[in-house]
């Protein structure tokens, strides 16, 4: 222990004192901070009966829910303990003036096996339902997910009464194989096939067939109270399959959709698809004879094929008189029609007059009225072949992701990383693949028609943004299209469905500068390259629309020879510089208690 007389140790405890300060003063002076430390480990689990590797976080899958409140600080620190890069995305978090925290490859460098990041973001003026997971390598197929809510401020009315409980539901088609060999499928230019099951919350369905379901499978149970009204927020975090969500018996009030508040309704099921987020208030109104069942099956397909992908979970009374049992509640019937379901999707509107992040309504953002600047036709196709590799284009592009991301690119000014040439329609020549991107002009207002003209169901999504769903229909889109728009209370969201041979209209104000995801959520169209990247610039640079460059930034690609080694041994795993400006403030703290306290 070091020496020092009562006069030096006054001064030193004063010093100590003096970086305390300064510490609690970057971290909390404007707004309260919530941290978190993620581990990512393989673990054995068995949620279909068969023993498999998958993603875990903490050891727990699925991962642990992160609870925030509009506008606090969000740390995470990654320890990557995986045999291979990762990063974490928070699909419909708008990471707004920092797509540095974003976690794709677009904006990250990945964090590689053994390290360990901190990621540091604000949750700014928004309020709801979302969930993270990881971005690279089809990860999410094996785990690694979880649930993230940010609950409105307590001095902003919600327009609903607290419910008795706040429950998180993660739903998902799902593979035995794990994502290294789903991958070894696509890159093979074979389809995944058909998935094993559905999960709920990382669990395999209750046996309500003994056919169907083998003995020895856990189930999810749900514990509830008679009477009482509970806040549901269900994701669907699967591969690629859309599912019915229903609970028997009970009615779905929807009122929060990605972060807006609908008009509510009540539903008796509802189709939440690949990357969805919903927010259901429901009451426990039902006489308790027995429990009752929770069910996520598959839409759009053959359902008496597709009978074992089905997830089913229970819902238990606490004075539940017995056990579920008897058939399934139905789906709904509409096999090989569509329309029932897209009129269900035009019925959630947004709730115009319920205040959301802020004190004023959502309504008082007149989106139909802004004229709109540009407009790009997105357009997907069946996979093709380019250069003898099965890949999945959008308006005739394969995105390749560049070595160096294009963020960082921009930032130490590298060339010819990517191309600002993304075309406004789907080209007309043979597709190619490109790191072609979309220039997106700051504080612009853009329309984005995605035109599916495949057979299969898709979702499209857009990092940084809640964007504004204004029409649907079936066909090919044209100009008189716009005339079906709504322009009044369409719902503002990240991710929305587009039917097979059908289109989805949104409209997108620009006023988040950074390089965003434009992607589709069906996992295996996106590991193909059925995604693009918006780049907004503000012209006139400064820190008020876009934060600096974390100081953890990692580097790689043309970059790489920038970044420092990373101690990996456990002891210095956890590092402090979470790109918030305080980290050297710990450090120094830290040296301190090393030198003179211990």
């Amino acid at each position: 222990m070091a020496s020092y007389s009562s006069s030096s140790s006054s001064f030193l405890y004063c010093l100590l004192f003096f970086y305390i300060s300064l510490f609690v003063t970057f971290t909390f002076a404007e707004d309260p901070t919530v941290s978190y430390k993620f581990e990512l480990t393989y673990i054995t689990a068995s949620p279909l009966g068969v023993p498999q590797q998958v993603i875990a976080i903490n050891g727990k899958f699925p991962g642990p829910t992160i609870n925030s409140t509009t506008n606090n600080n969000v740390v995470v620190n990654v320890r990557n303990k995986l045999d291979e890069d990762v990063l974490i995305t928070w699909a419909g978090v708008q990471q707004k003036r920092s797509s540095w925290q974003d976690g794709v490859l677009g904006t990250n460098c990945p964090i590689p096996p053994k390290w360990n990041w901190t990621y540091n973001f604000q949750v700014k003026d928004q309020i709801g339902s979302y969930f993270y997971f990881p971005s690279l390598n089809f990860q999410r197929a094996s785990g690694g997910f979880g649930s993230f809510i940010i609950n409105p401020r307590s001095v902003i009315p919600t327009p609903f009464d607290n419910p008795a409980g706040d429950i998180t539901v993660v739903i998902g088609d799902w593979y035995i194989r794990n994502h290294t060999d789903l991958r070894k499928t696509l890159d093979a230019g074979r389809a995944l096939g058909m998935p094993d099951g559905v999960l709920i919350n990382g669990k395999g369905p209750y046996r309500y067939n003994d056919t169907l379901v083998p003995d020895g499978i856990d189930h999810e149970t749900i514990n509830v109270e008679p009477g009482k009204t509970y806040r549901i927020r269900v994701s669907n975090v699967g591969v690629s399959t859309s599912l019915n969500f229903r609970i028997q018996n009970h009615n779905l009030l929807l009122a929060e959709t990605e972060g807006s508040y609908t008009v509510q309704q009540n539903y008796t099921s509802l189709d939440i698809h690949v990357g969805q987020t919903y927010s259901f208030l429901v009451t426990m109104d039902q006489n308790a004879s027995s429990d009752y069942y929770i069910v996520a099956s598959a839409r759009f397909v053959n359902e008496s094929t597709w009978r074992r992908v089905t997830g089913v979970g229970i819902l238990h009374y606490s004075n539940s008189k017995g056990k579920a049992s008897g058939p399934l509640p139905d789906p709904p019937q509409d096999q090989y029609d569509n329309t029932f379901s897209m009129n269900q999707a035009r019925s959630i509107r947004w709730n115009v007059s319920a205040s959301g992040a802020r004190p004023n309504p959502q309504g008082s953002f007149r989106y139909g009225s802004i004229n709109v600047t540009e407009v790009y036709i997105v357009r997907n196709t069946p996979w093709v072949t380019i250069n003898g590799k099965t890949r999945a284009t959008l308006s005739g592009i394969s995105f390749v992701n560049p070595t160096t991301p294009i963020r960082l690119a921009d930032q130490y000014k590298v060339k010819g990383v990517y191309k600002l040439d993304f075309p406004t329609e789907p080209l007309t020549g043979p597709p190619k693949m490109e790191t072609s991107v979309i220039n997106g002009t700051y504080r612009g207002f853009m329309e984005v028609i995605f035109q599916n003209n495949e057979t299969k169901m898709h979702s499209y999504h857009v990092d940084g943004y809640a964007f504004f769903v204004v029409g649907m229909g079936y066909g090919e889109w044209t100009n008189d299209s716009r005339g079906t728009y709504n322009k009044w209370d369409g719902i503002a969201r990240a991710t929305t469905q587009v039917y097979p041979g059908a289109w989805t209209a949104v409209l997108i104000s620009l006023d988040n500068v950074g390089v965003w995801n434009l992607r589709t959520e069906n996992l295996d169209s996106w590991y193909l390259g059925q995604e693009t990247y918006i780049r907004i610039v503000n012209p006139e640079k400064n820190n008020k629309t876009e934060l600096p460059m974390p100081d953890n930034a990692l580097f790689c690609g043309a970059l790489s020879s920038k970044q420092k080694p990373q101690d990996t041994s456990p002891a210095t795993s956890i590092r402090f510089s979470g790109g918030g400006g305080y980290g050297w403030v710990t450090m120094m703290l830290m040296i301190f208690i090393s030198q003179y306290l211990i």
